[in-house]
């Protein structure tokens, strides 16, 4: 089915595909992720997510007057490495999606690290490898595969675990505005990209966790999944909060 999508025109692709692809347009025109001539590295884990995303950025640059150049990246990590067979699938999906990929092995637990890794450390270890690979290759945009439902876990962890009113912002400016991490996928819910990778059988990898049973994003899907059974809204309102601000029933200084 994915040959015969990329092969044929906008208008005969799947509606259920082209919702995730209209979506994620919504995303860039909204934040202004994308402009004209910018090359975005994509940061790819071989899950569902960076593959939808590279999916949906290659689809669209089929009908956009805007044209940008698109490199993905994966990050390997040695002590937990993709099987070699699954490895070579995601090069040919990405040689189908025309889109240059490389894969570099790095460590997981650096040294710098010693025994306090955890998740946040693992996050921030991987966007490291990220931010030198885009400077050295002179590129100023990273995209990551982070949807709604990611964002809405983290903005309630934040308020909820930690005491604070912050979120995964769609555009995130590091290094004085260098460089510029951007979520494309933020406005698409999760069962929609699920949806996506399923019925085009995506070669999908979920890279191994030593820390997945800990996971606060995991722990928090099940009370967002409640909140959505009292109002199907949910992910969108938690989203849109941090733009919505009613400074009348705030405090006016911390």
């Amino acid at each position: 089915m994915l040959d015969e999508i990329l092969k044929s025109d906008t208008d005969k692709i799947p509606k259920w595909l082209m919702r995730t692809v209209k979506q994620a347009g919504k995303g860039i025109n909204r934040f202004k992720m994308i402009e004209e001539g910018d090359e975005v590295l994509l940061a790819i884990s071989g899950g569902k997510d960076s593959l939808v995303l590279a999916l949906s950025l290659s689809i669209r640059l089929k009908w956009l007057p805007v044209k940008y150049k698109l490199k993905a990246l994966h990050i390997n990590w040695r002590e937990y490495p993709i099987p070699a067979t699954l490895l070579s699938q995601i090069k040919d999906y990405f040689d189908k999606l025309e889109i240059p990929f490389e894969s570099l092995t790095a460590d997981m637990l650096p040294l710098s690290i010693k025994n306090r890794f955890n998740c946040y450390l693992c996050a921030r270890n991987r966007k490291r490898i990220l931010f030198e690979y885009a400077e050295k290759h002179n590129i100023t945009k990273i995209a990551a595969g982070h949807h709604m439902d990611d964002i809405a876990e983290t903005t309630l962890i934040n308020i909820c675990l930690r005491g604070n009113f912050s979120t995964m912002m769609p555009v995130q400016d590091f290094f004085k505005g260098k460089l510029k991490l951007i979520r494309p996928l933020c406005l698409v819910r999760e069962p929609q990209i699920k949806l996506t990778a399923e019925r085009l059988e995506l070669p999908v990898y979920n890279t191994i966790c030593p820390y997945k049973e800990t996971n606060l994003r995991l722990k928090m899907k099940p009370v967002l999944k409640q909140l959505y059974s009292l109002d199907k809204n949910v992910y969108q309102h938690v989203f849109d909060a941090p733009w919505k601000i009613n400074s009348e029933y705030l405090p006016d200084k911390l």
